[in-house]
């Protein structure tokens, strides 16, 4: 079997491929349509979330959807359009919203959540914590009794999957945070959960594999493929054509328009999420926080703030609508009304692009169509959570080695 392999997309998941495989003794080649310097594996909330169990199809989100849907200030927005890709999503989407197949769900992102958290502190201890990852756990503040007790029964279930849960009041959240004002009625504490800077983390993750050896081929376009039988022998692209003895698709939310070049088609839609990032904020939060009312994320990088949000199904190449920034920052205000921090213009919001699947599971694994195909993509808002552990399954997909955890429920072939 020859150790070369070629990897598309240089977001964290492709890296973190990148970083296993090489680990194996592989000669790796990353394609990549942009620079590593910016993107979804760039911008987001800097969570790596064991606590994050539930997949994001549900029953509740569902119901939520239909109400949000077409306000295109809410959380969750569906930009109207007629698309039969975008059509063939939403009903196997509303298909998989249900508490029977949650149910079913839960145990294989749980899995995979525990064993990419464990493997995120190795690559912390393996490339050192230029990154600075924060092992001090993660808020999911509420401020409504409803919420509340939704959350309240979460922790619950979490109890139940041994992961550590505290339910804090008012008083004892605001004790945590006295830097701030918080306005909650309660929040629960995950103290498994961890974040650090994703900018930085790719960063450190670059130069690792370059001096490994690993090649980048930045800014090269994948325009087709050369194909033996079953088997892809090539990638043709605006630089050239690379041979390949073995394949990974890790290309984000551009997933099904690289694999429909290979005449595989995944259901796939483009998830946007905004950030707003704040430069040495006077009085900062101590602890990251989801602010589950408003669907906010906030972290604490060092001196600095980001918070994020929203979702936004229209495309990949849509705008940017400052409203739903604003939406974030209003948010953000009513939780902490004494943040030091003031509405950002639109040339400094950022946003990218999540890769979502109907089930909230990402795709990890084997295609049927080529022997040498393997598709690791779709992790929605738990890329940087699940990135390690990816690396590692897609590692030994590839070594022909039995995976750590049972990929059934992952596979790309399930809908």
């Amino acid at each position: 079997m020859s150790k070369n392999v070629t990897i598309i997309g240089a977001g964290v998941i492709g890296l973190c491929c990148a970083y296993y495989l090489q680990k194996e003794g592989y000669e790796v080649t990353v394609i990549e349509k942009g620079d590593i310097t910016d993107g979804t594996s760039f911008g987001n909330a800097g969570y790596v979330s064991p606590s994050h169990f539930v997949p994001l199809a549900t029953p509740g989100i569902v119901a939520q959807g239909l109400r949000w849907m077409l306000s295109s200030t809410s959380p969750f927005y569906i930009k109207p359009r007629f698309n039969l890709d975008l059509i063939k999503w939403l009903m196997t989407f509303w298909k998989q919203a249900n508490a029977q197949t949650v149910k079913q769900n839960v145990p294989p992102l749980n899995d995979i959540l525990q064993l990419s958290r464990e493997l995120t502190s190795d690559i912390k201890n393996d490339l050192g914590n230029n990154f600075r990852m924060q092992e001090v756990g993660c808020f999911m503040l509420y401020k409504s009794a409803a919420i509340e007790k939704h959350e309240i029964e979460l922790a619950n279930e979490a109890a139940a999957l041994n992961i550590e849960t505290k339910i804090l009041n008012a008083q004892e959240v605001q004790a945590m945070e006295p830097d701030v004002q918080v306005d909650v009625k309660g929040g629960v504490l995950y103290p498994i959960d961890c974040h650090m800077h994703p900018g930085d983390f790719m960063r450190t993750l670059k130069t690792h594999l370059q001096k490994s050896g690993v090649k980048l081929q930045l800014n090269t376009t994948v325009k087709g493929f050369e194909k033996k039988g079953n088997t892809v022998t090539a990638v043709i692209t605006n630089q050239g054509k690379f041979e390949c003895s073995q394949m990974v698709l890790a290309s984000g939310s551009w997933l099904p328009v690289v694999s429909e070049k290979l005449g595989v088609s995944l259901l796939l839609q483009a998830g946007k999420g905004y950030s707003m990032t704040y430069e040495n904020v006077q009085r900062n939060l101590r602890y990251p926080a989801i602010l589950v009312d408003k669907r906010v994320a906030m972290t604490p990088m060092g001196a600095d703030l980001r918070m994020g949000g929203t979702m936004e199904i229209s495309g990949l190449n849509s705008p940017l609508l400052i409203k739903r920034a604003h939406a974030i920052y209003n948010g953000a205000k009513a939780y902490y009304p004494d943040l030091p921090v003031e509405a950002m213009p639109k040339e400094k919001i950022w946003y990218g692009l999540r890769p979502l699947t109907p089930d909230g599971l990402p795709y990890i694994g084997h295609h049927s169509k080529y022997t040498n195909l393997v598709i690791a993509g779709g992790h929605a808002m738990l890329g940087l959570s699940l990135a390690a552990a990816t690396g590692k399954l897609v590692g030994e997909l590839i070594d022909k080695k039995k995976p750590s955890i049972d990929l059934k429920a992952f596979s790309p072939e399930r809908f």
